[in-house]
């Protein structure tokens, strides 16, 4: 047991280590074009590794903080890329149930990291602080705007982009909160955990308003399109244009 938990402890730090790194590779590179896509499509497959590493590893602990951690985490890379899937409402293009049922459980996975937060032990209130409430919080906040948009879909046609921005970003900011937990020790351990999302989320929201608008000075008309996940490049050229 000890050699195959050691092994998962090893595929999950490869899986976290890549992920780190290659997001900067899509961050990067022109939105829709064929290195973006690779590069996105390597981080959330990274990313779910990441996520079922990591429950594994915190229900054998068992640490089920960090489980509902984990389902937070990657909800943000899958609804980043799902949203994909979802760039033309009016042609049909809506939530599935798998989406619905993503967004049920980190409903209830953030509610329960905020409850563990108020009522559990003294002992993780004094080493995390308010941490799962702050985390909790966000995907709250994130699972039911998410409901909300499968309910009643934007009438923006950019609505995805800015889905798929923030989803993706978001998840990115899980990547570097770990990493930053586990190297980053000088730190206070509230330090540790939220310094990511308080720097990360201001530069999210701002790297979103520009694009709203770059979008709006170019026109509705000229909202960008990206192929859905899997398949092939048509739309590149003119997300590219879009995007630059």
């Amino acid at each position: 047991m000890d050699a195959l938990i050691a092994g998962i402890r090893g595929v999950h730090m490869i899986a976290g280590m890549l992920a780190l790194f290659v997001a900067p590779g899509a961050m990067l590179t022109a939105k829709g074009g064929r290195a973006h896509r690779r590069w996105g499509k390597l981080y959330f497959w990274s990313m779910l590794v990441v996520a079922l590493t990591a429950v594994l590893l915190a229900l054998w602990r068992p640490i089920i903080f960090l489980a509902l951690l984990a389902l937070f985490s990657f909800y943000m890379a899958f609804a980043g890329y799902r949203a994909l899937s979802r760039q033309r409402p009016a042609q049909g293009e809506t939530a599935t149930a798998l989406d619905w049922a993503a967004a049920m459980v980190t409903l209830i996975a953030s509610a329960g990291m905020i409850v563990m937060g108020l009522t559990t032990g003294v002992a993780i209130r004094q080493q995390l602080g308010v941490v799962p409430i702050v985390f909790g919080a966000l995907g709250v906040v994130l699972a039911g705007n998410d409901l909300r948009k499968f309910l009643r879909p934007p009438a923006d046609p950019a609505a995805w982009w800015f889905s798929h921005m923030g989803g993706m970003l978001g998840s990115y900011i899980a990547t570097v909160s770990a990493f930053s937990v586990v190297n980053f020790t000088v730190l206070p351990v509230t330090v540790r955990w939220l310094w990511p999302t308080l720097v990360g989320v201001p530069v999210i929201i701002a790297w979103i308003s520009y694009y709203r608008l770059r979008f709006r000075s170019k026109g509705a008309s000229t909202a960008p399109s990206e192929p859905p996940p899997g398949t092939g490049g048509a739309g590149e050229a003119r997300a590219r244009t879009a995007a630059h």
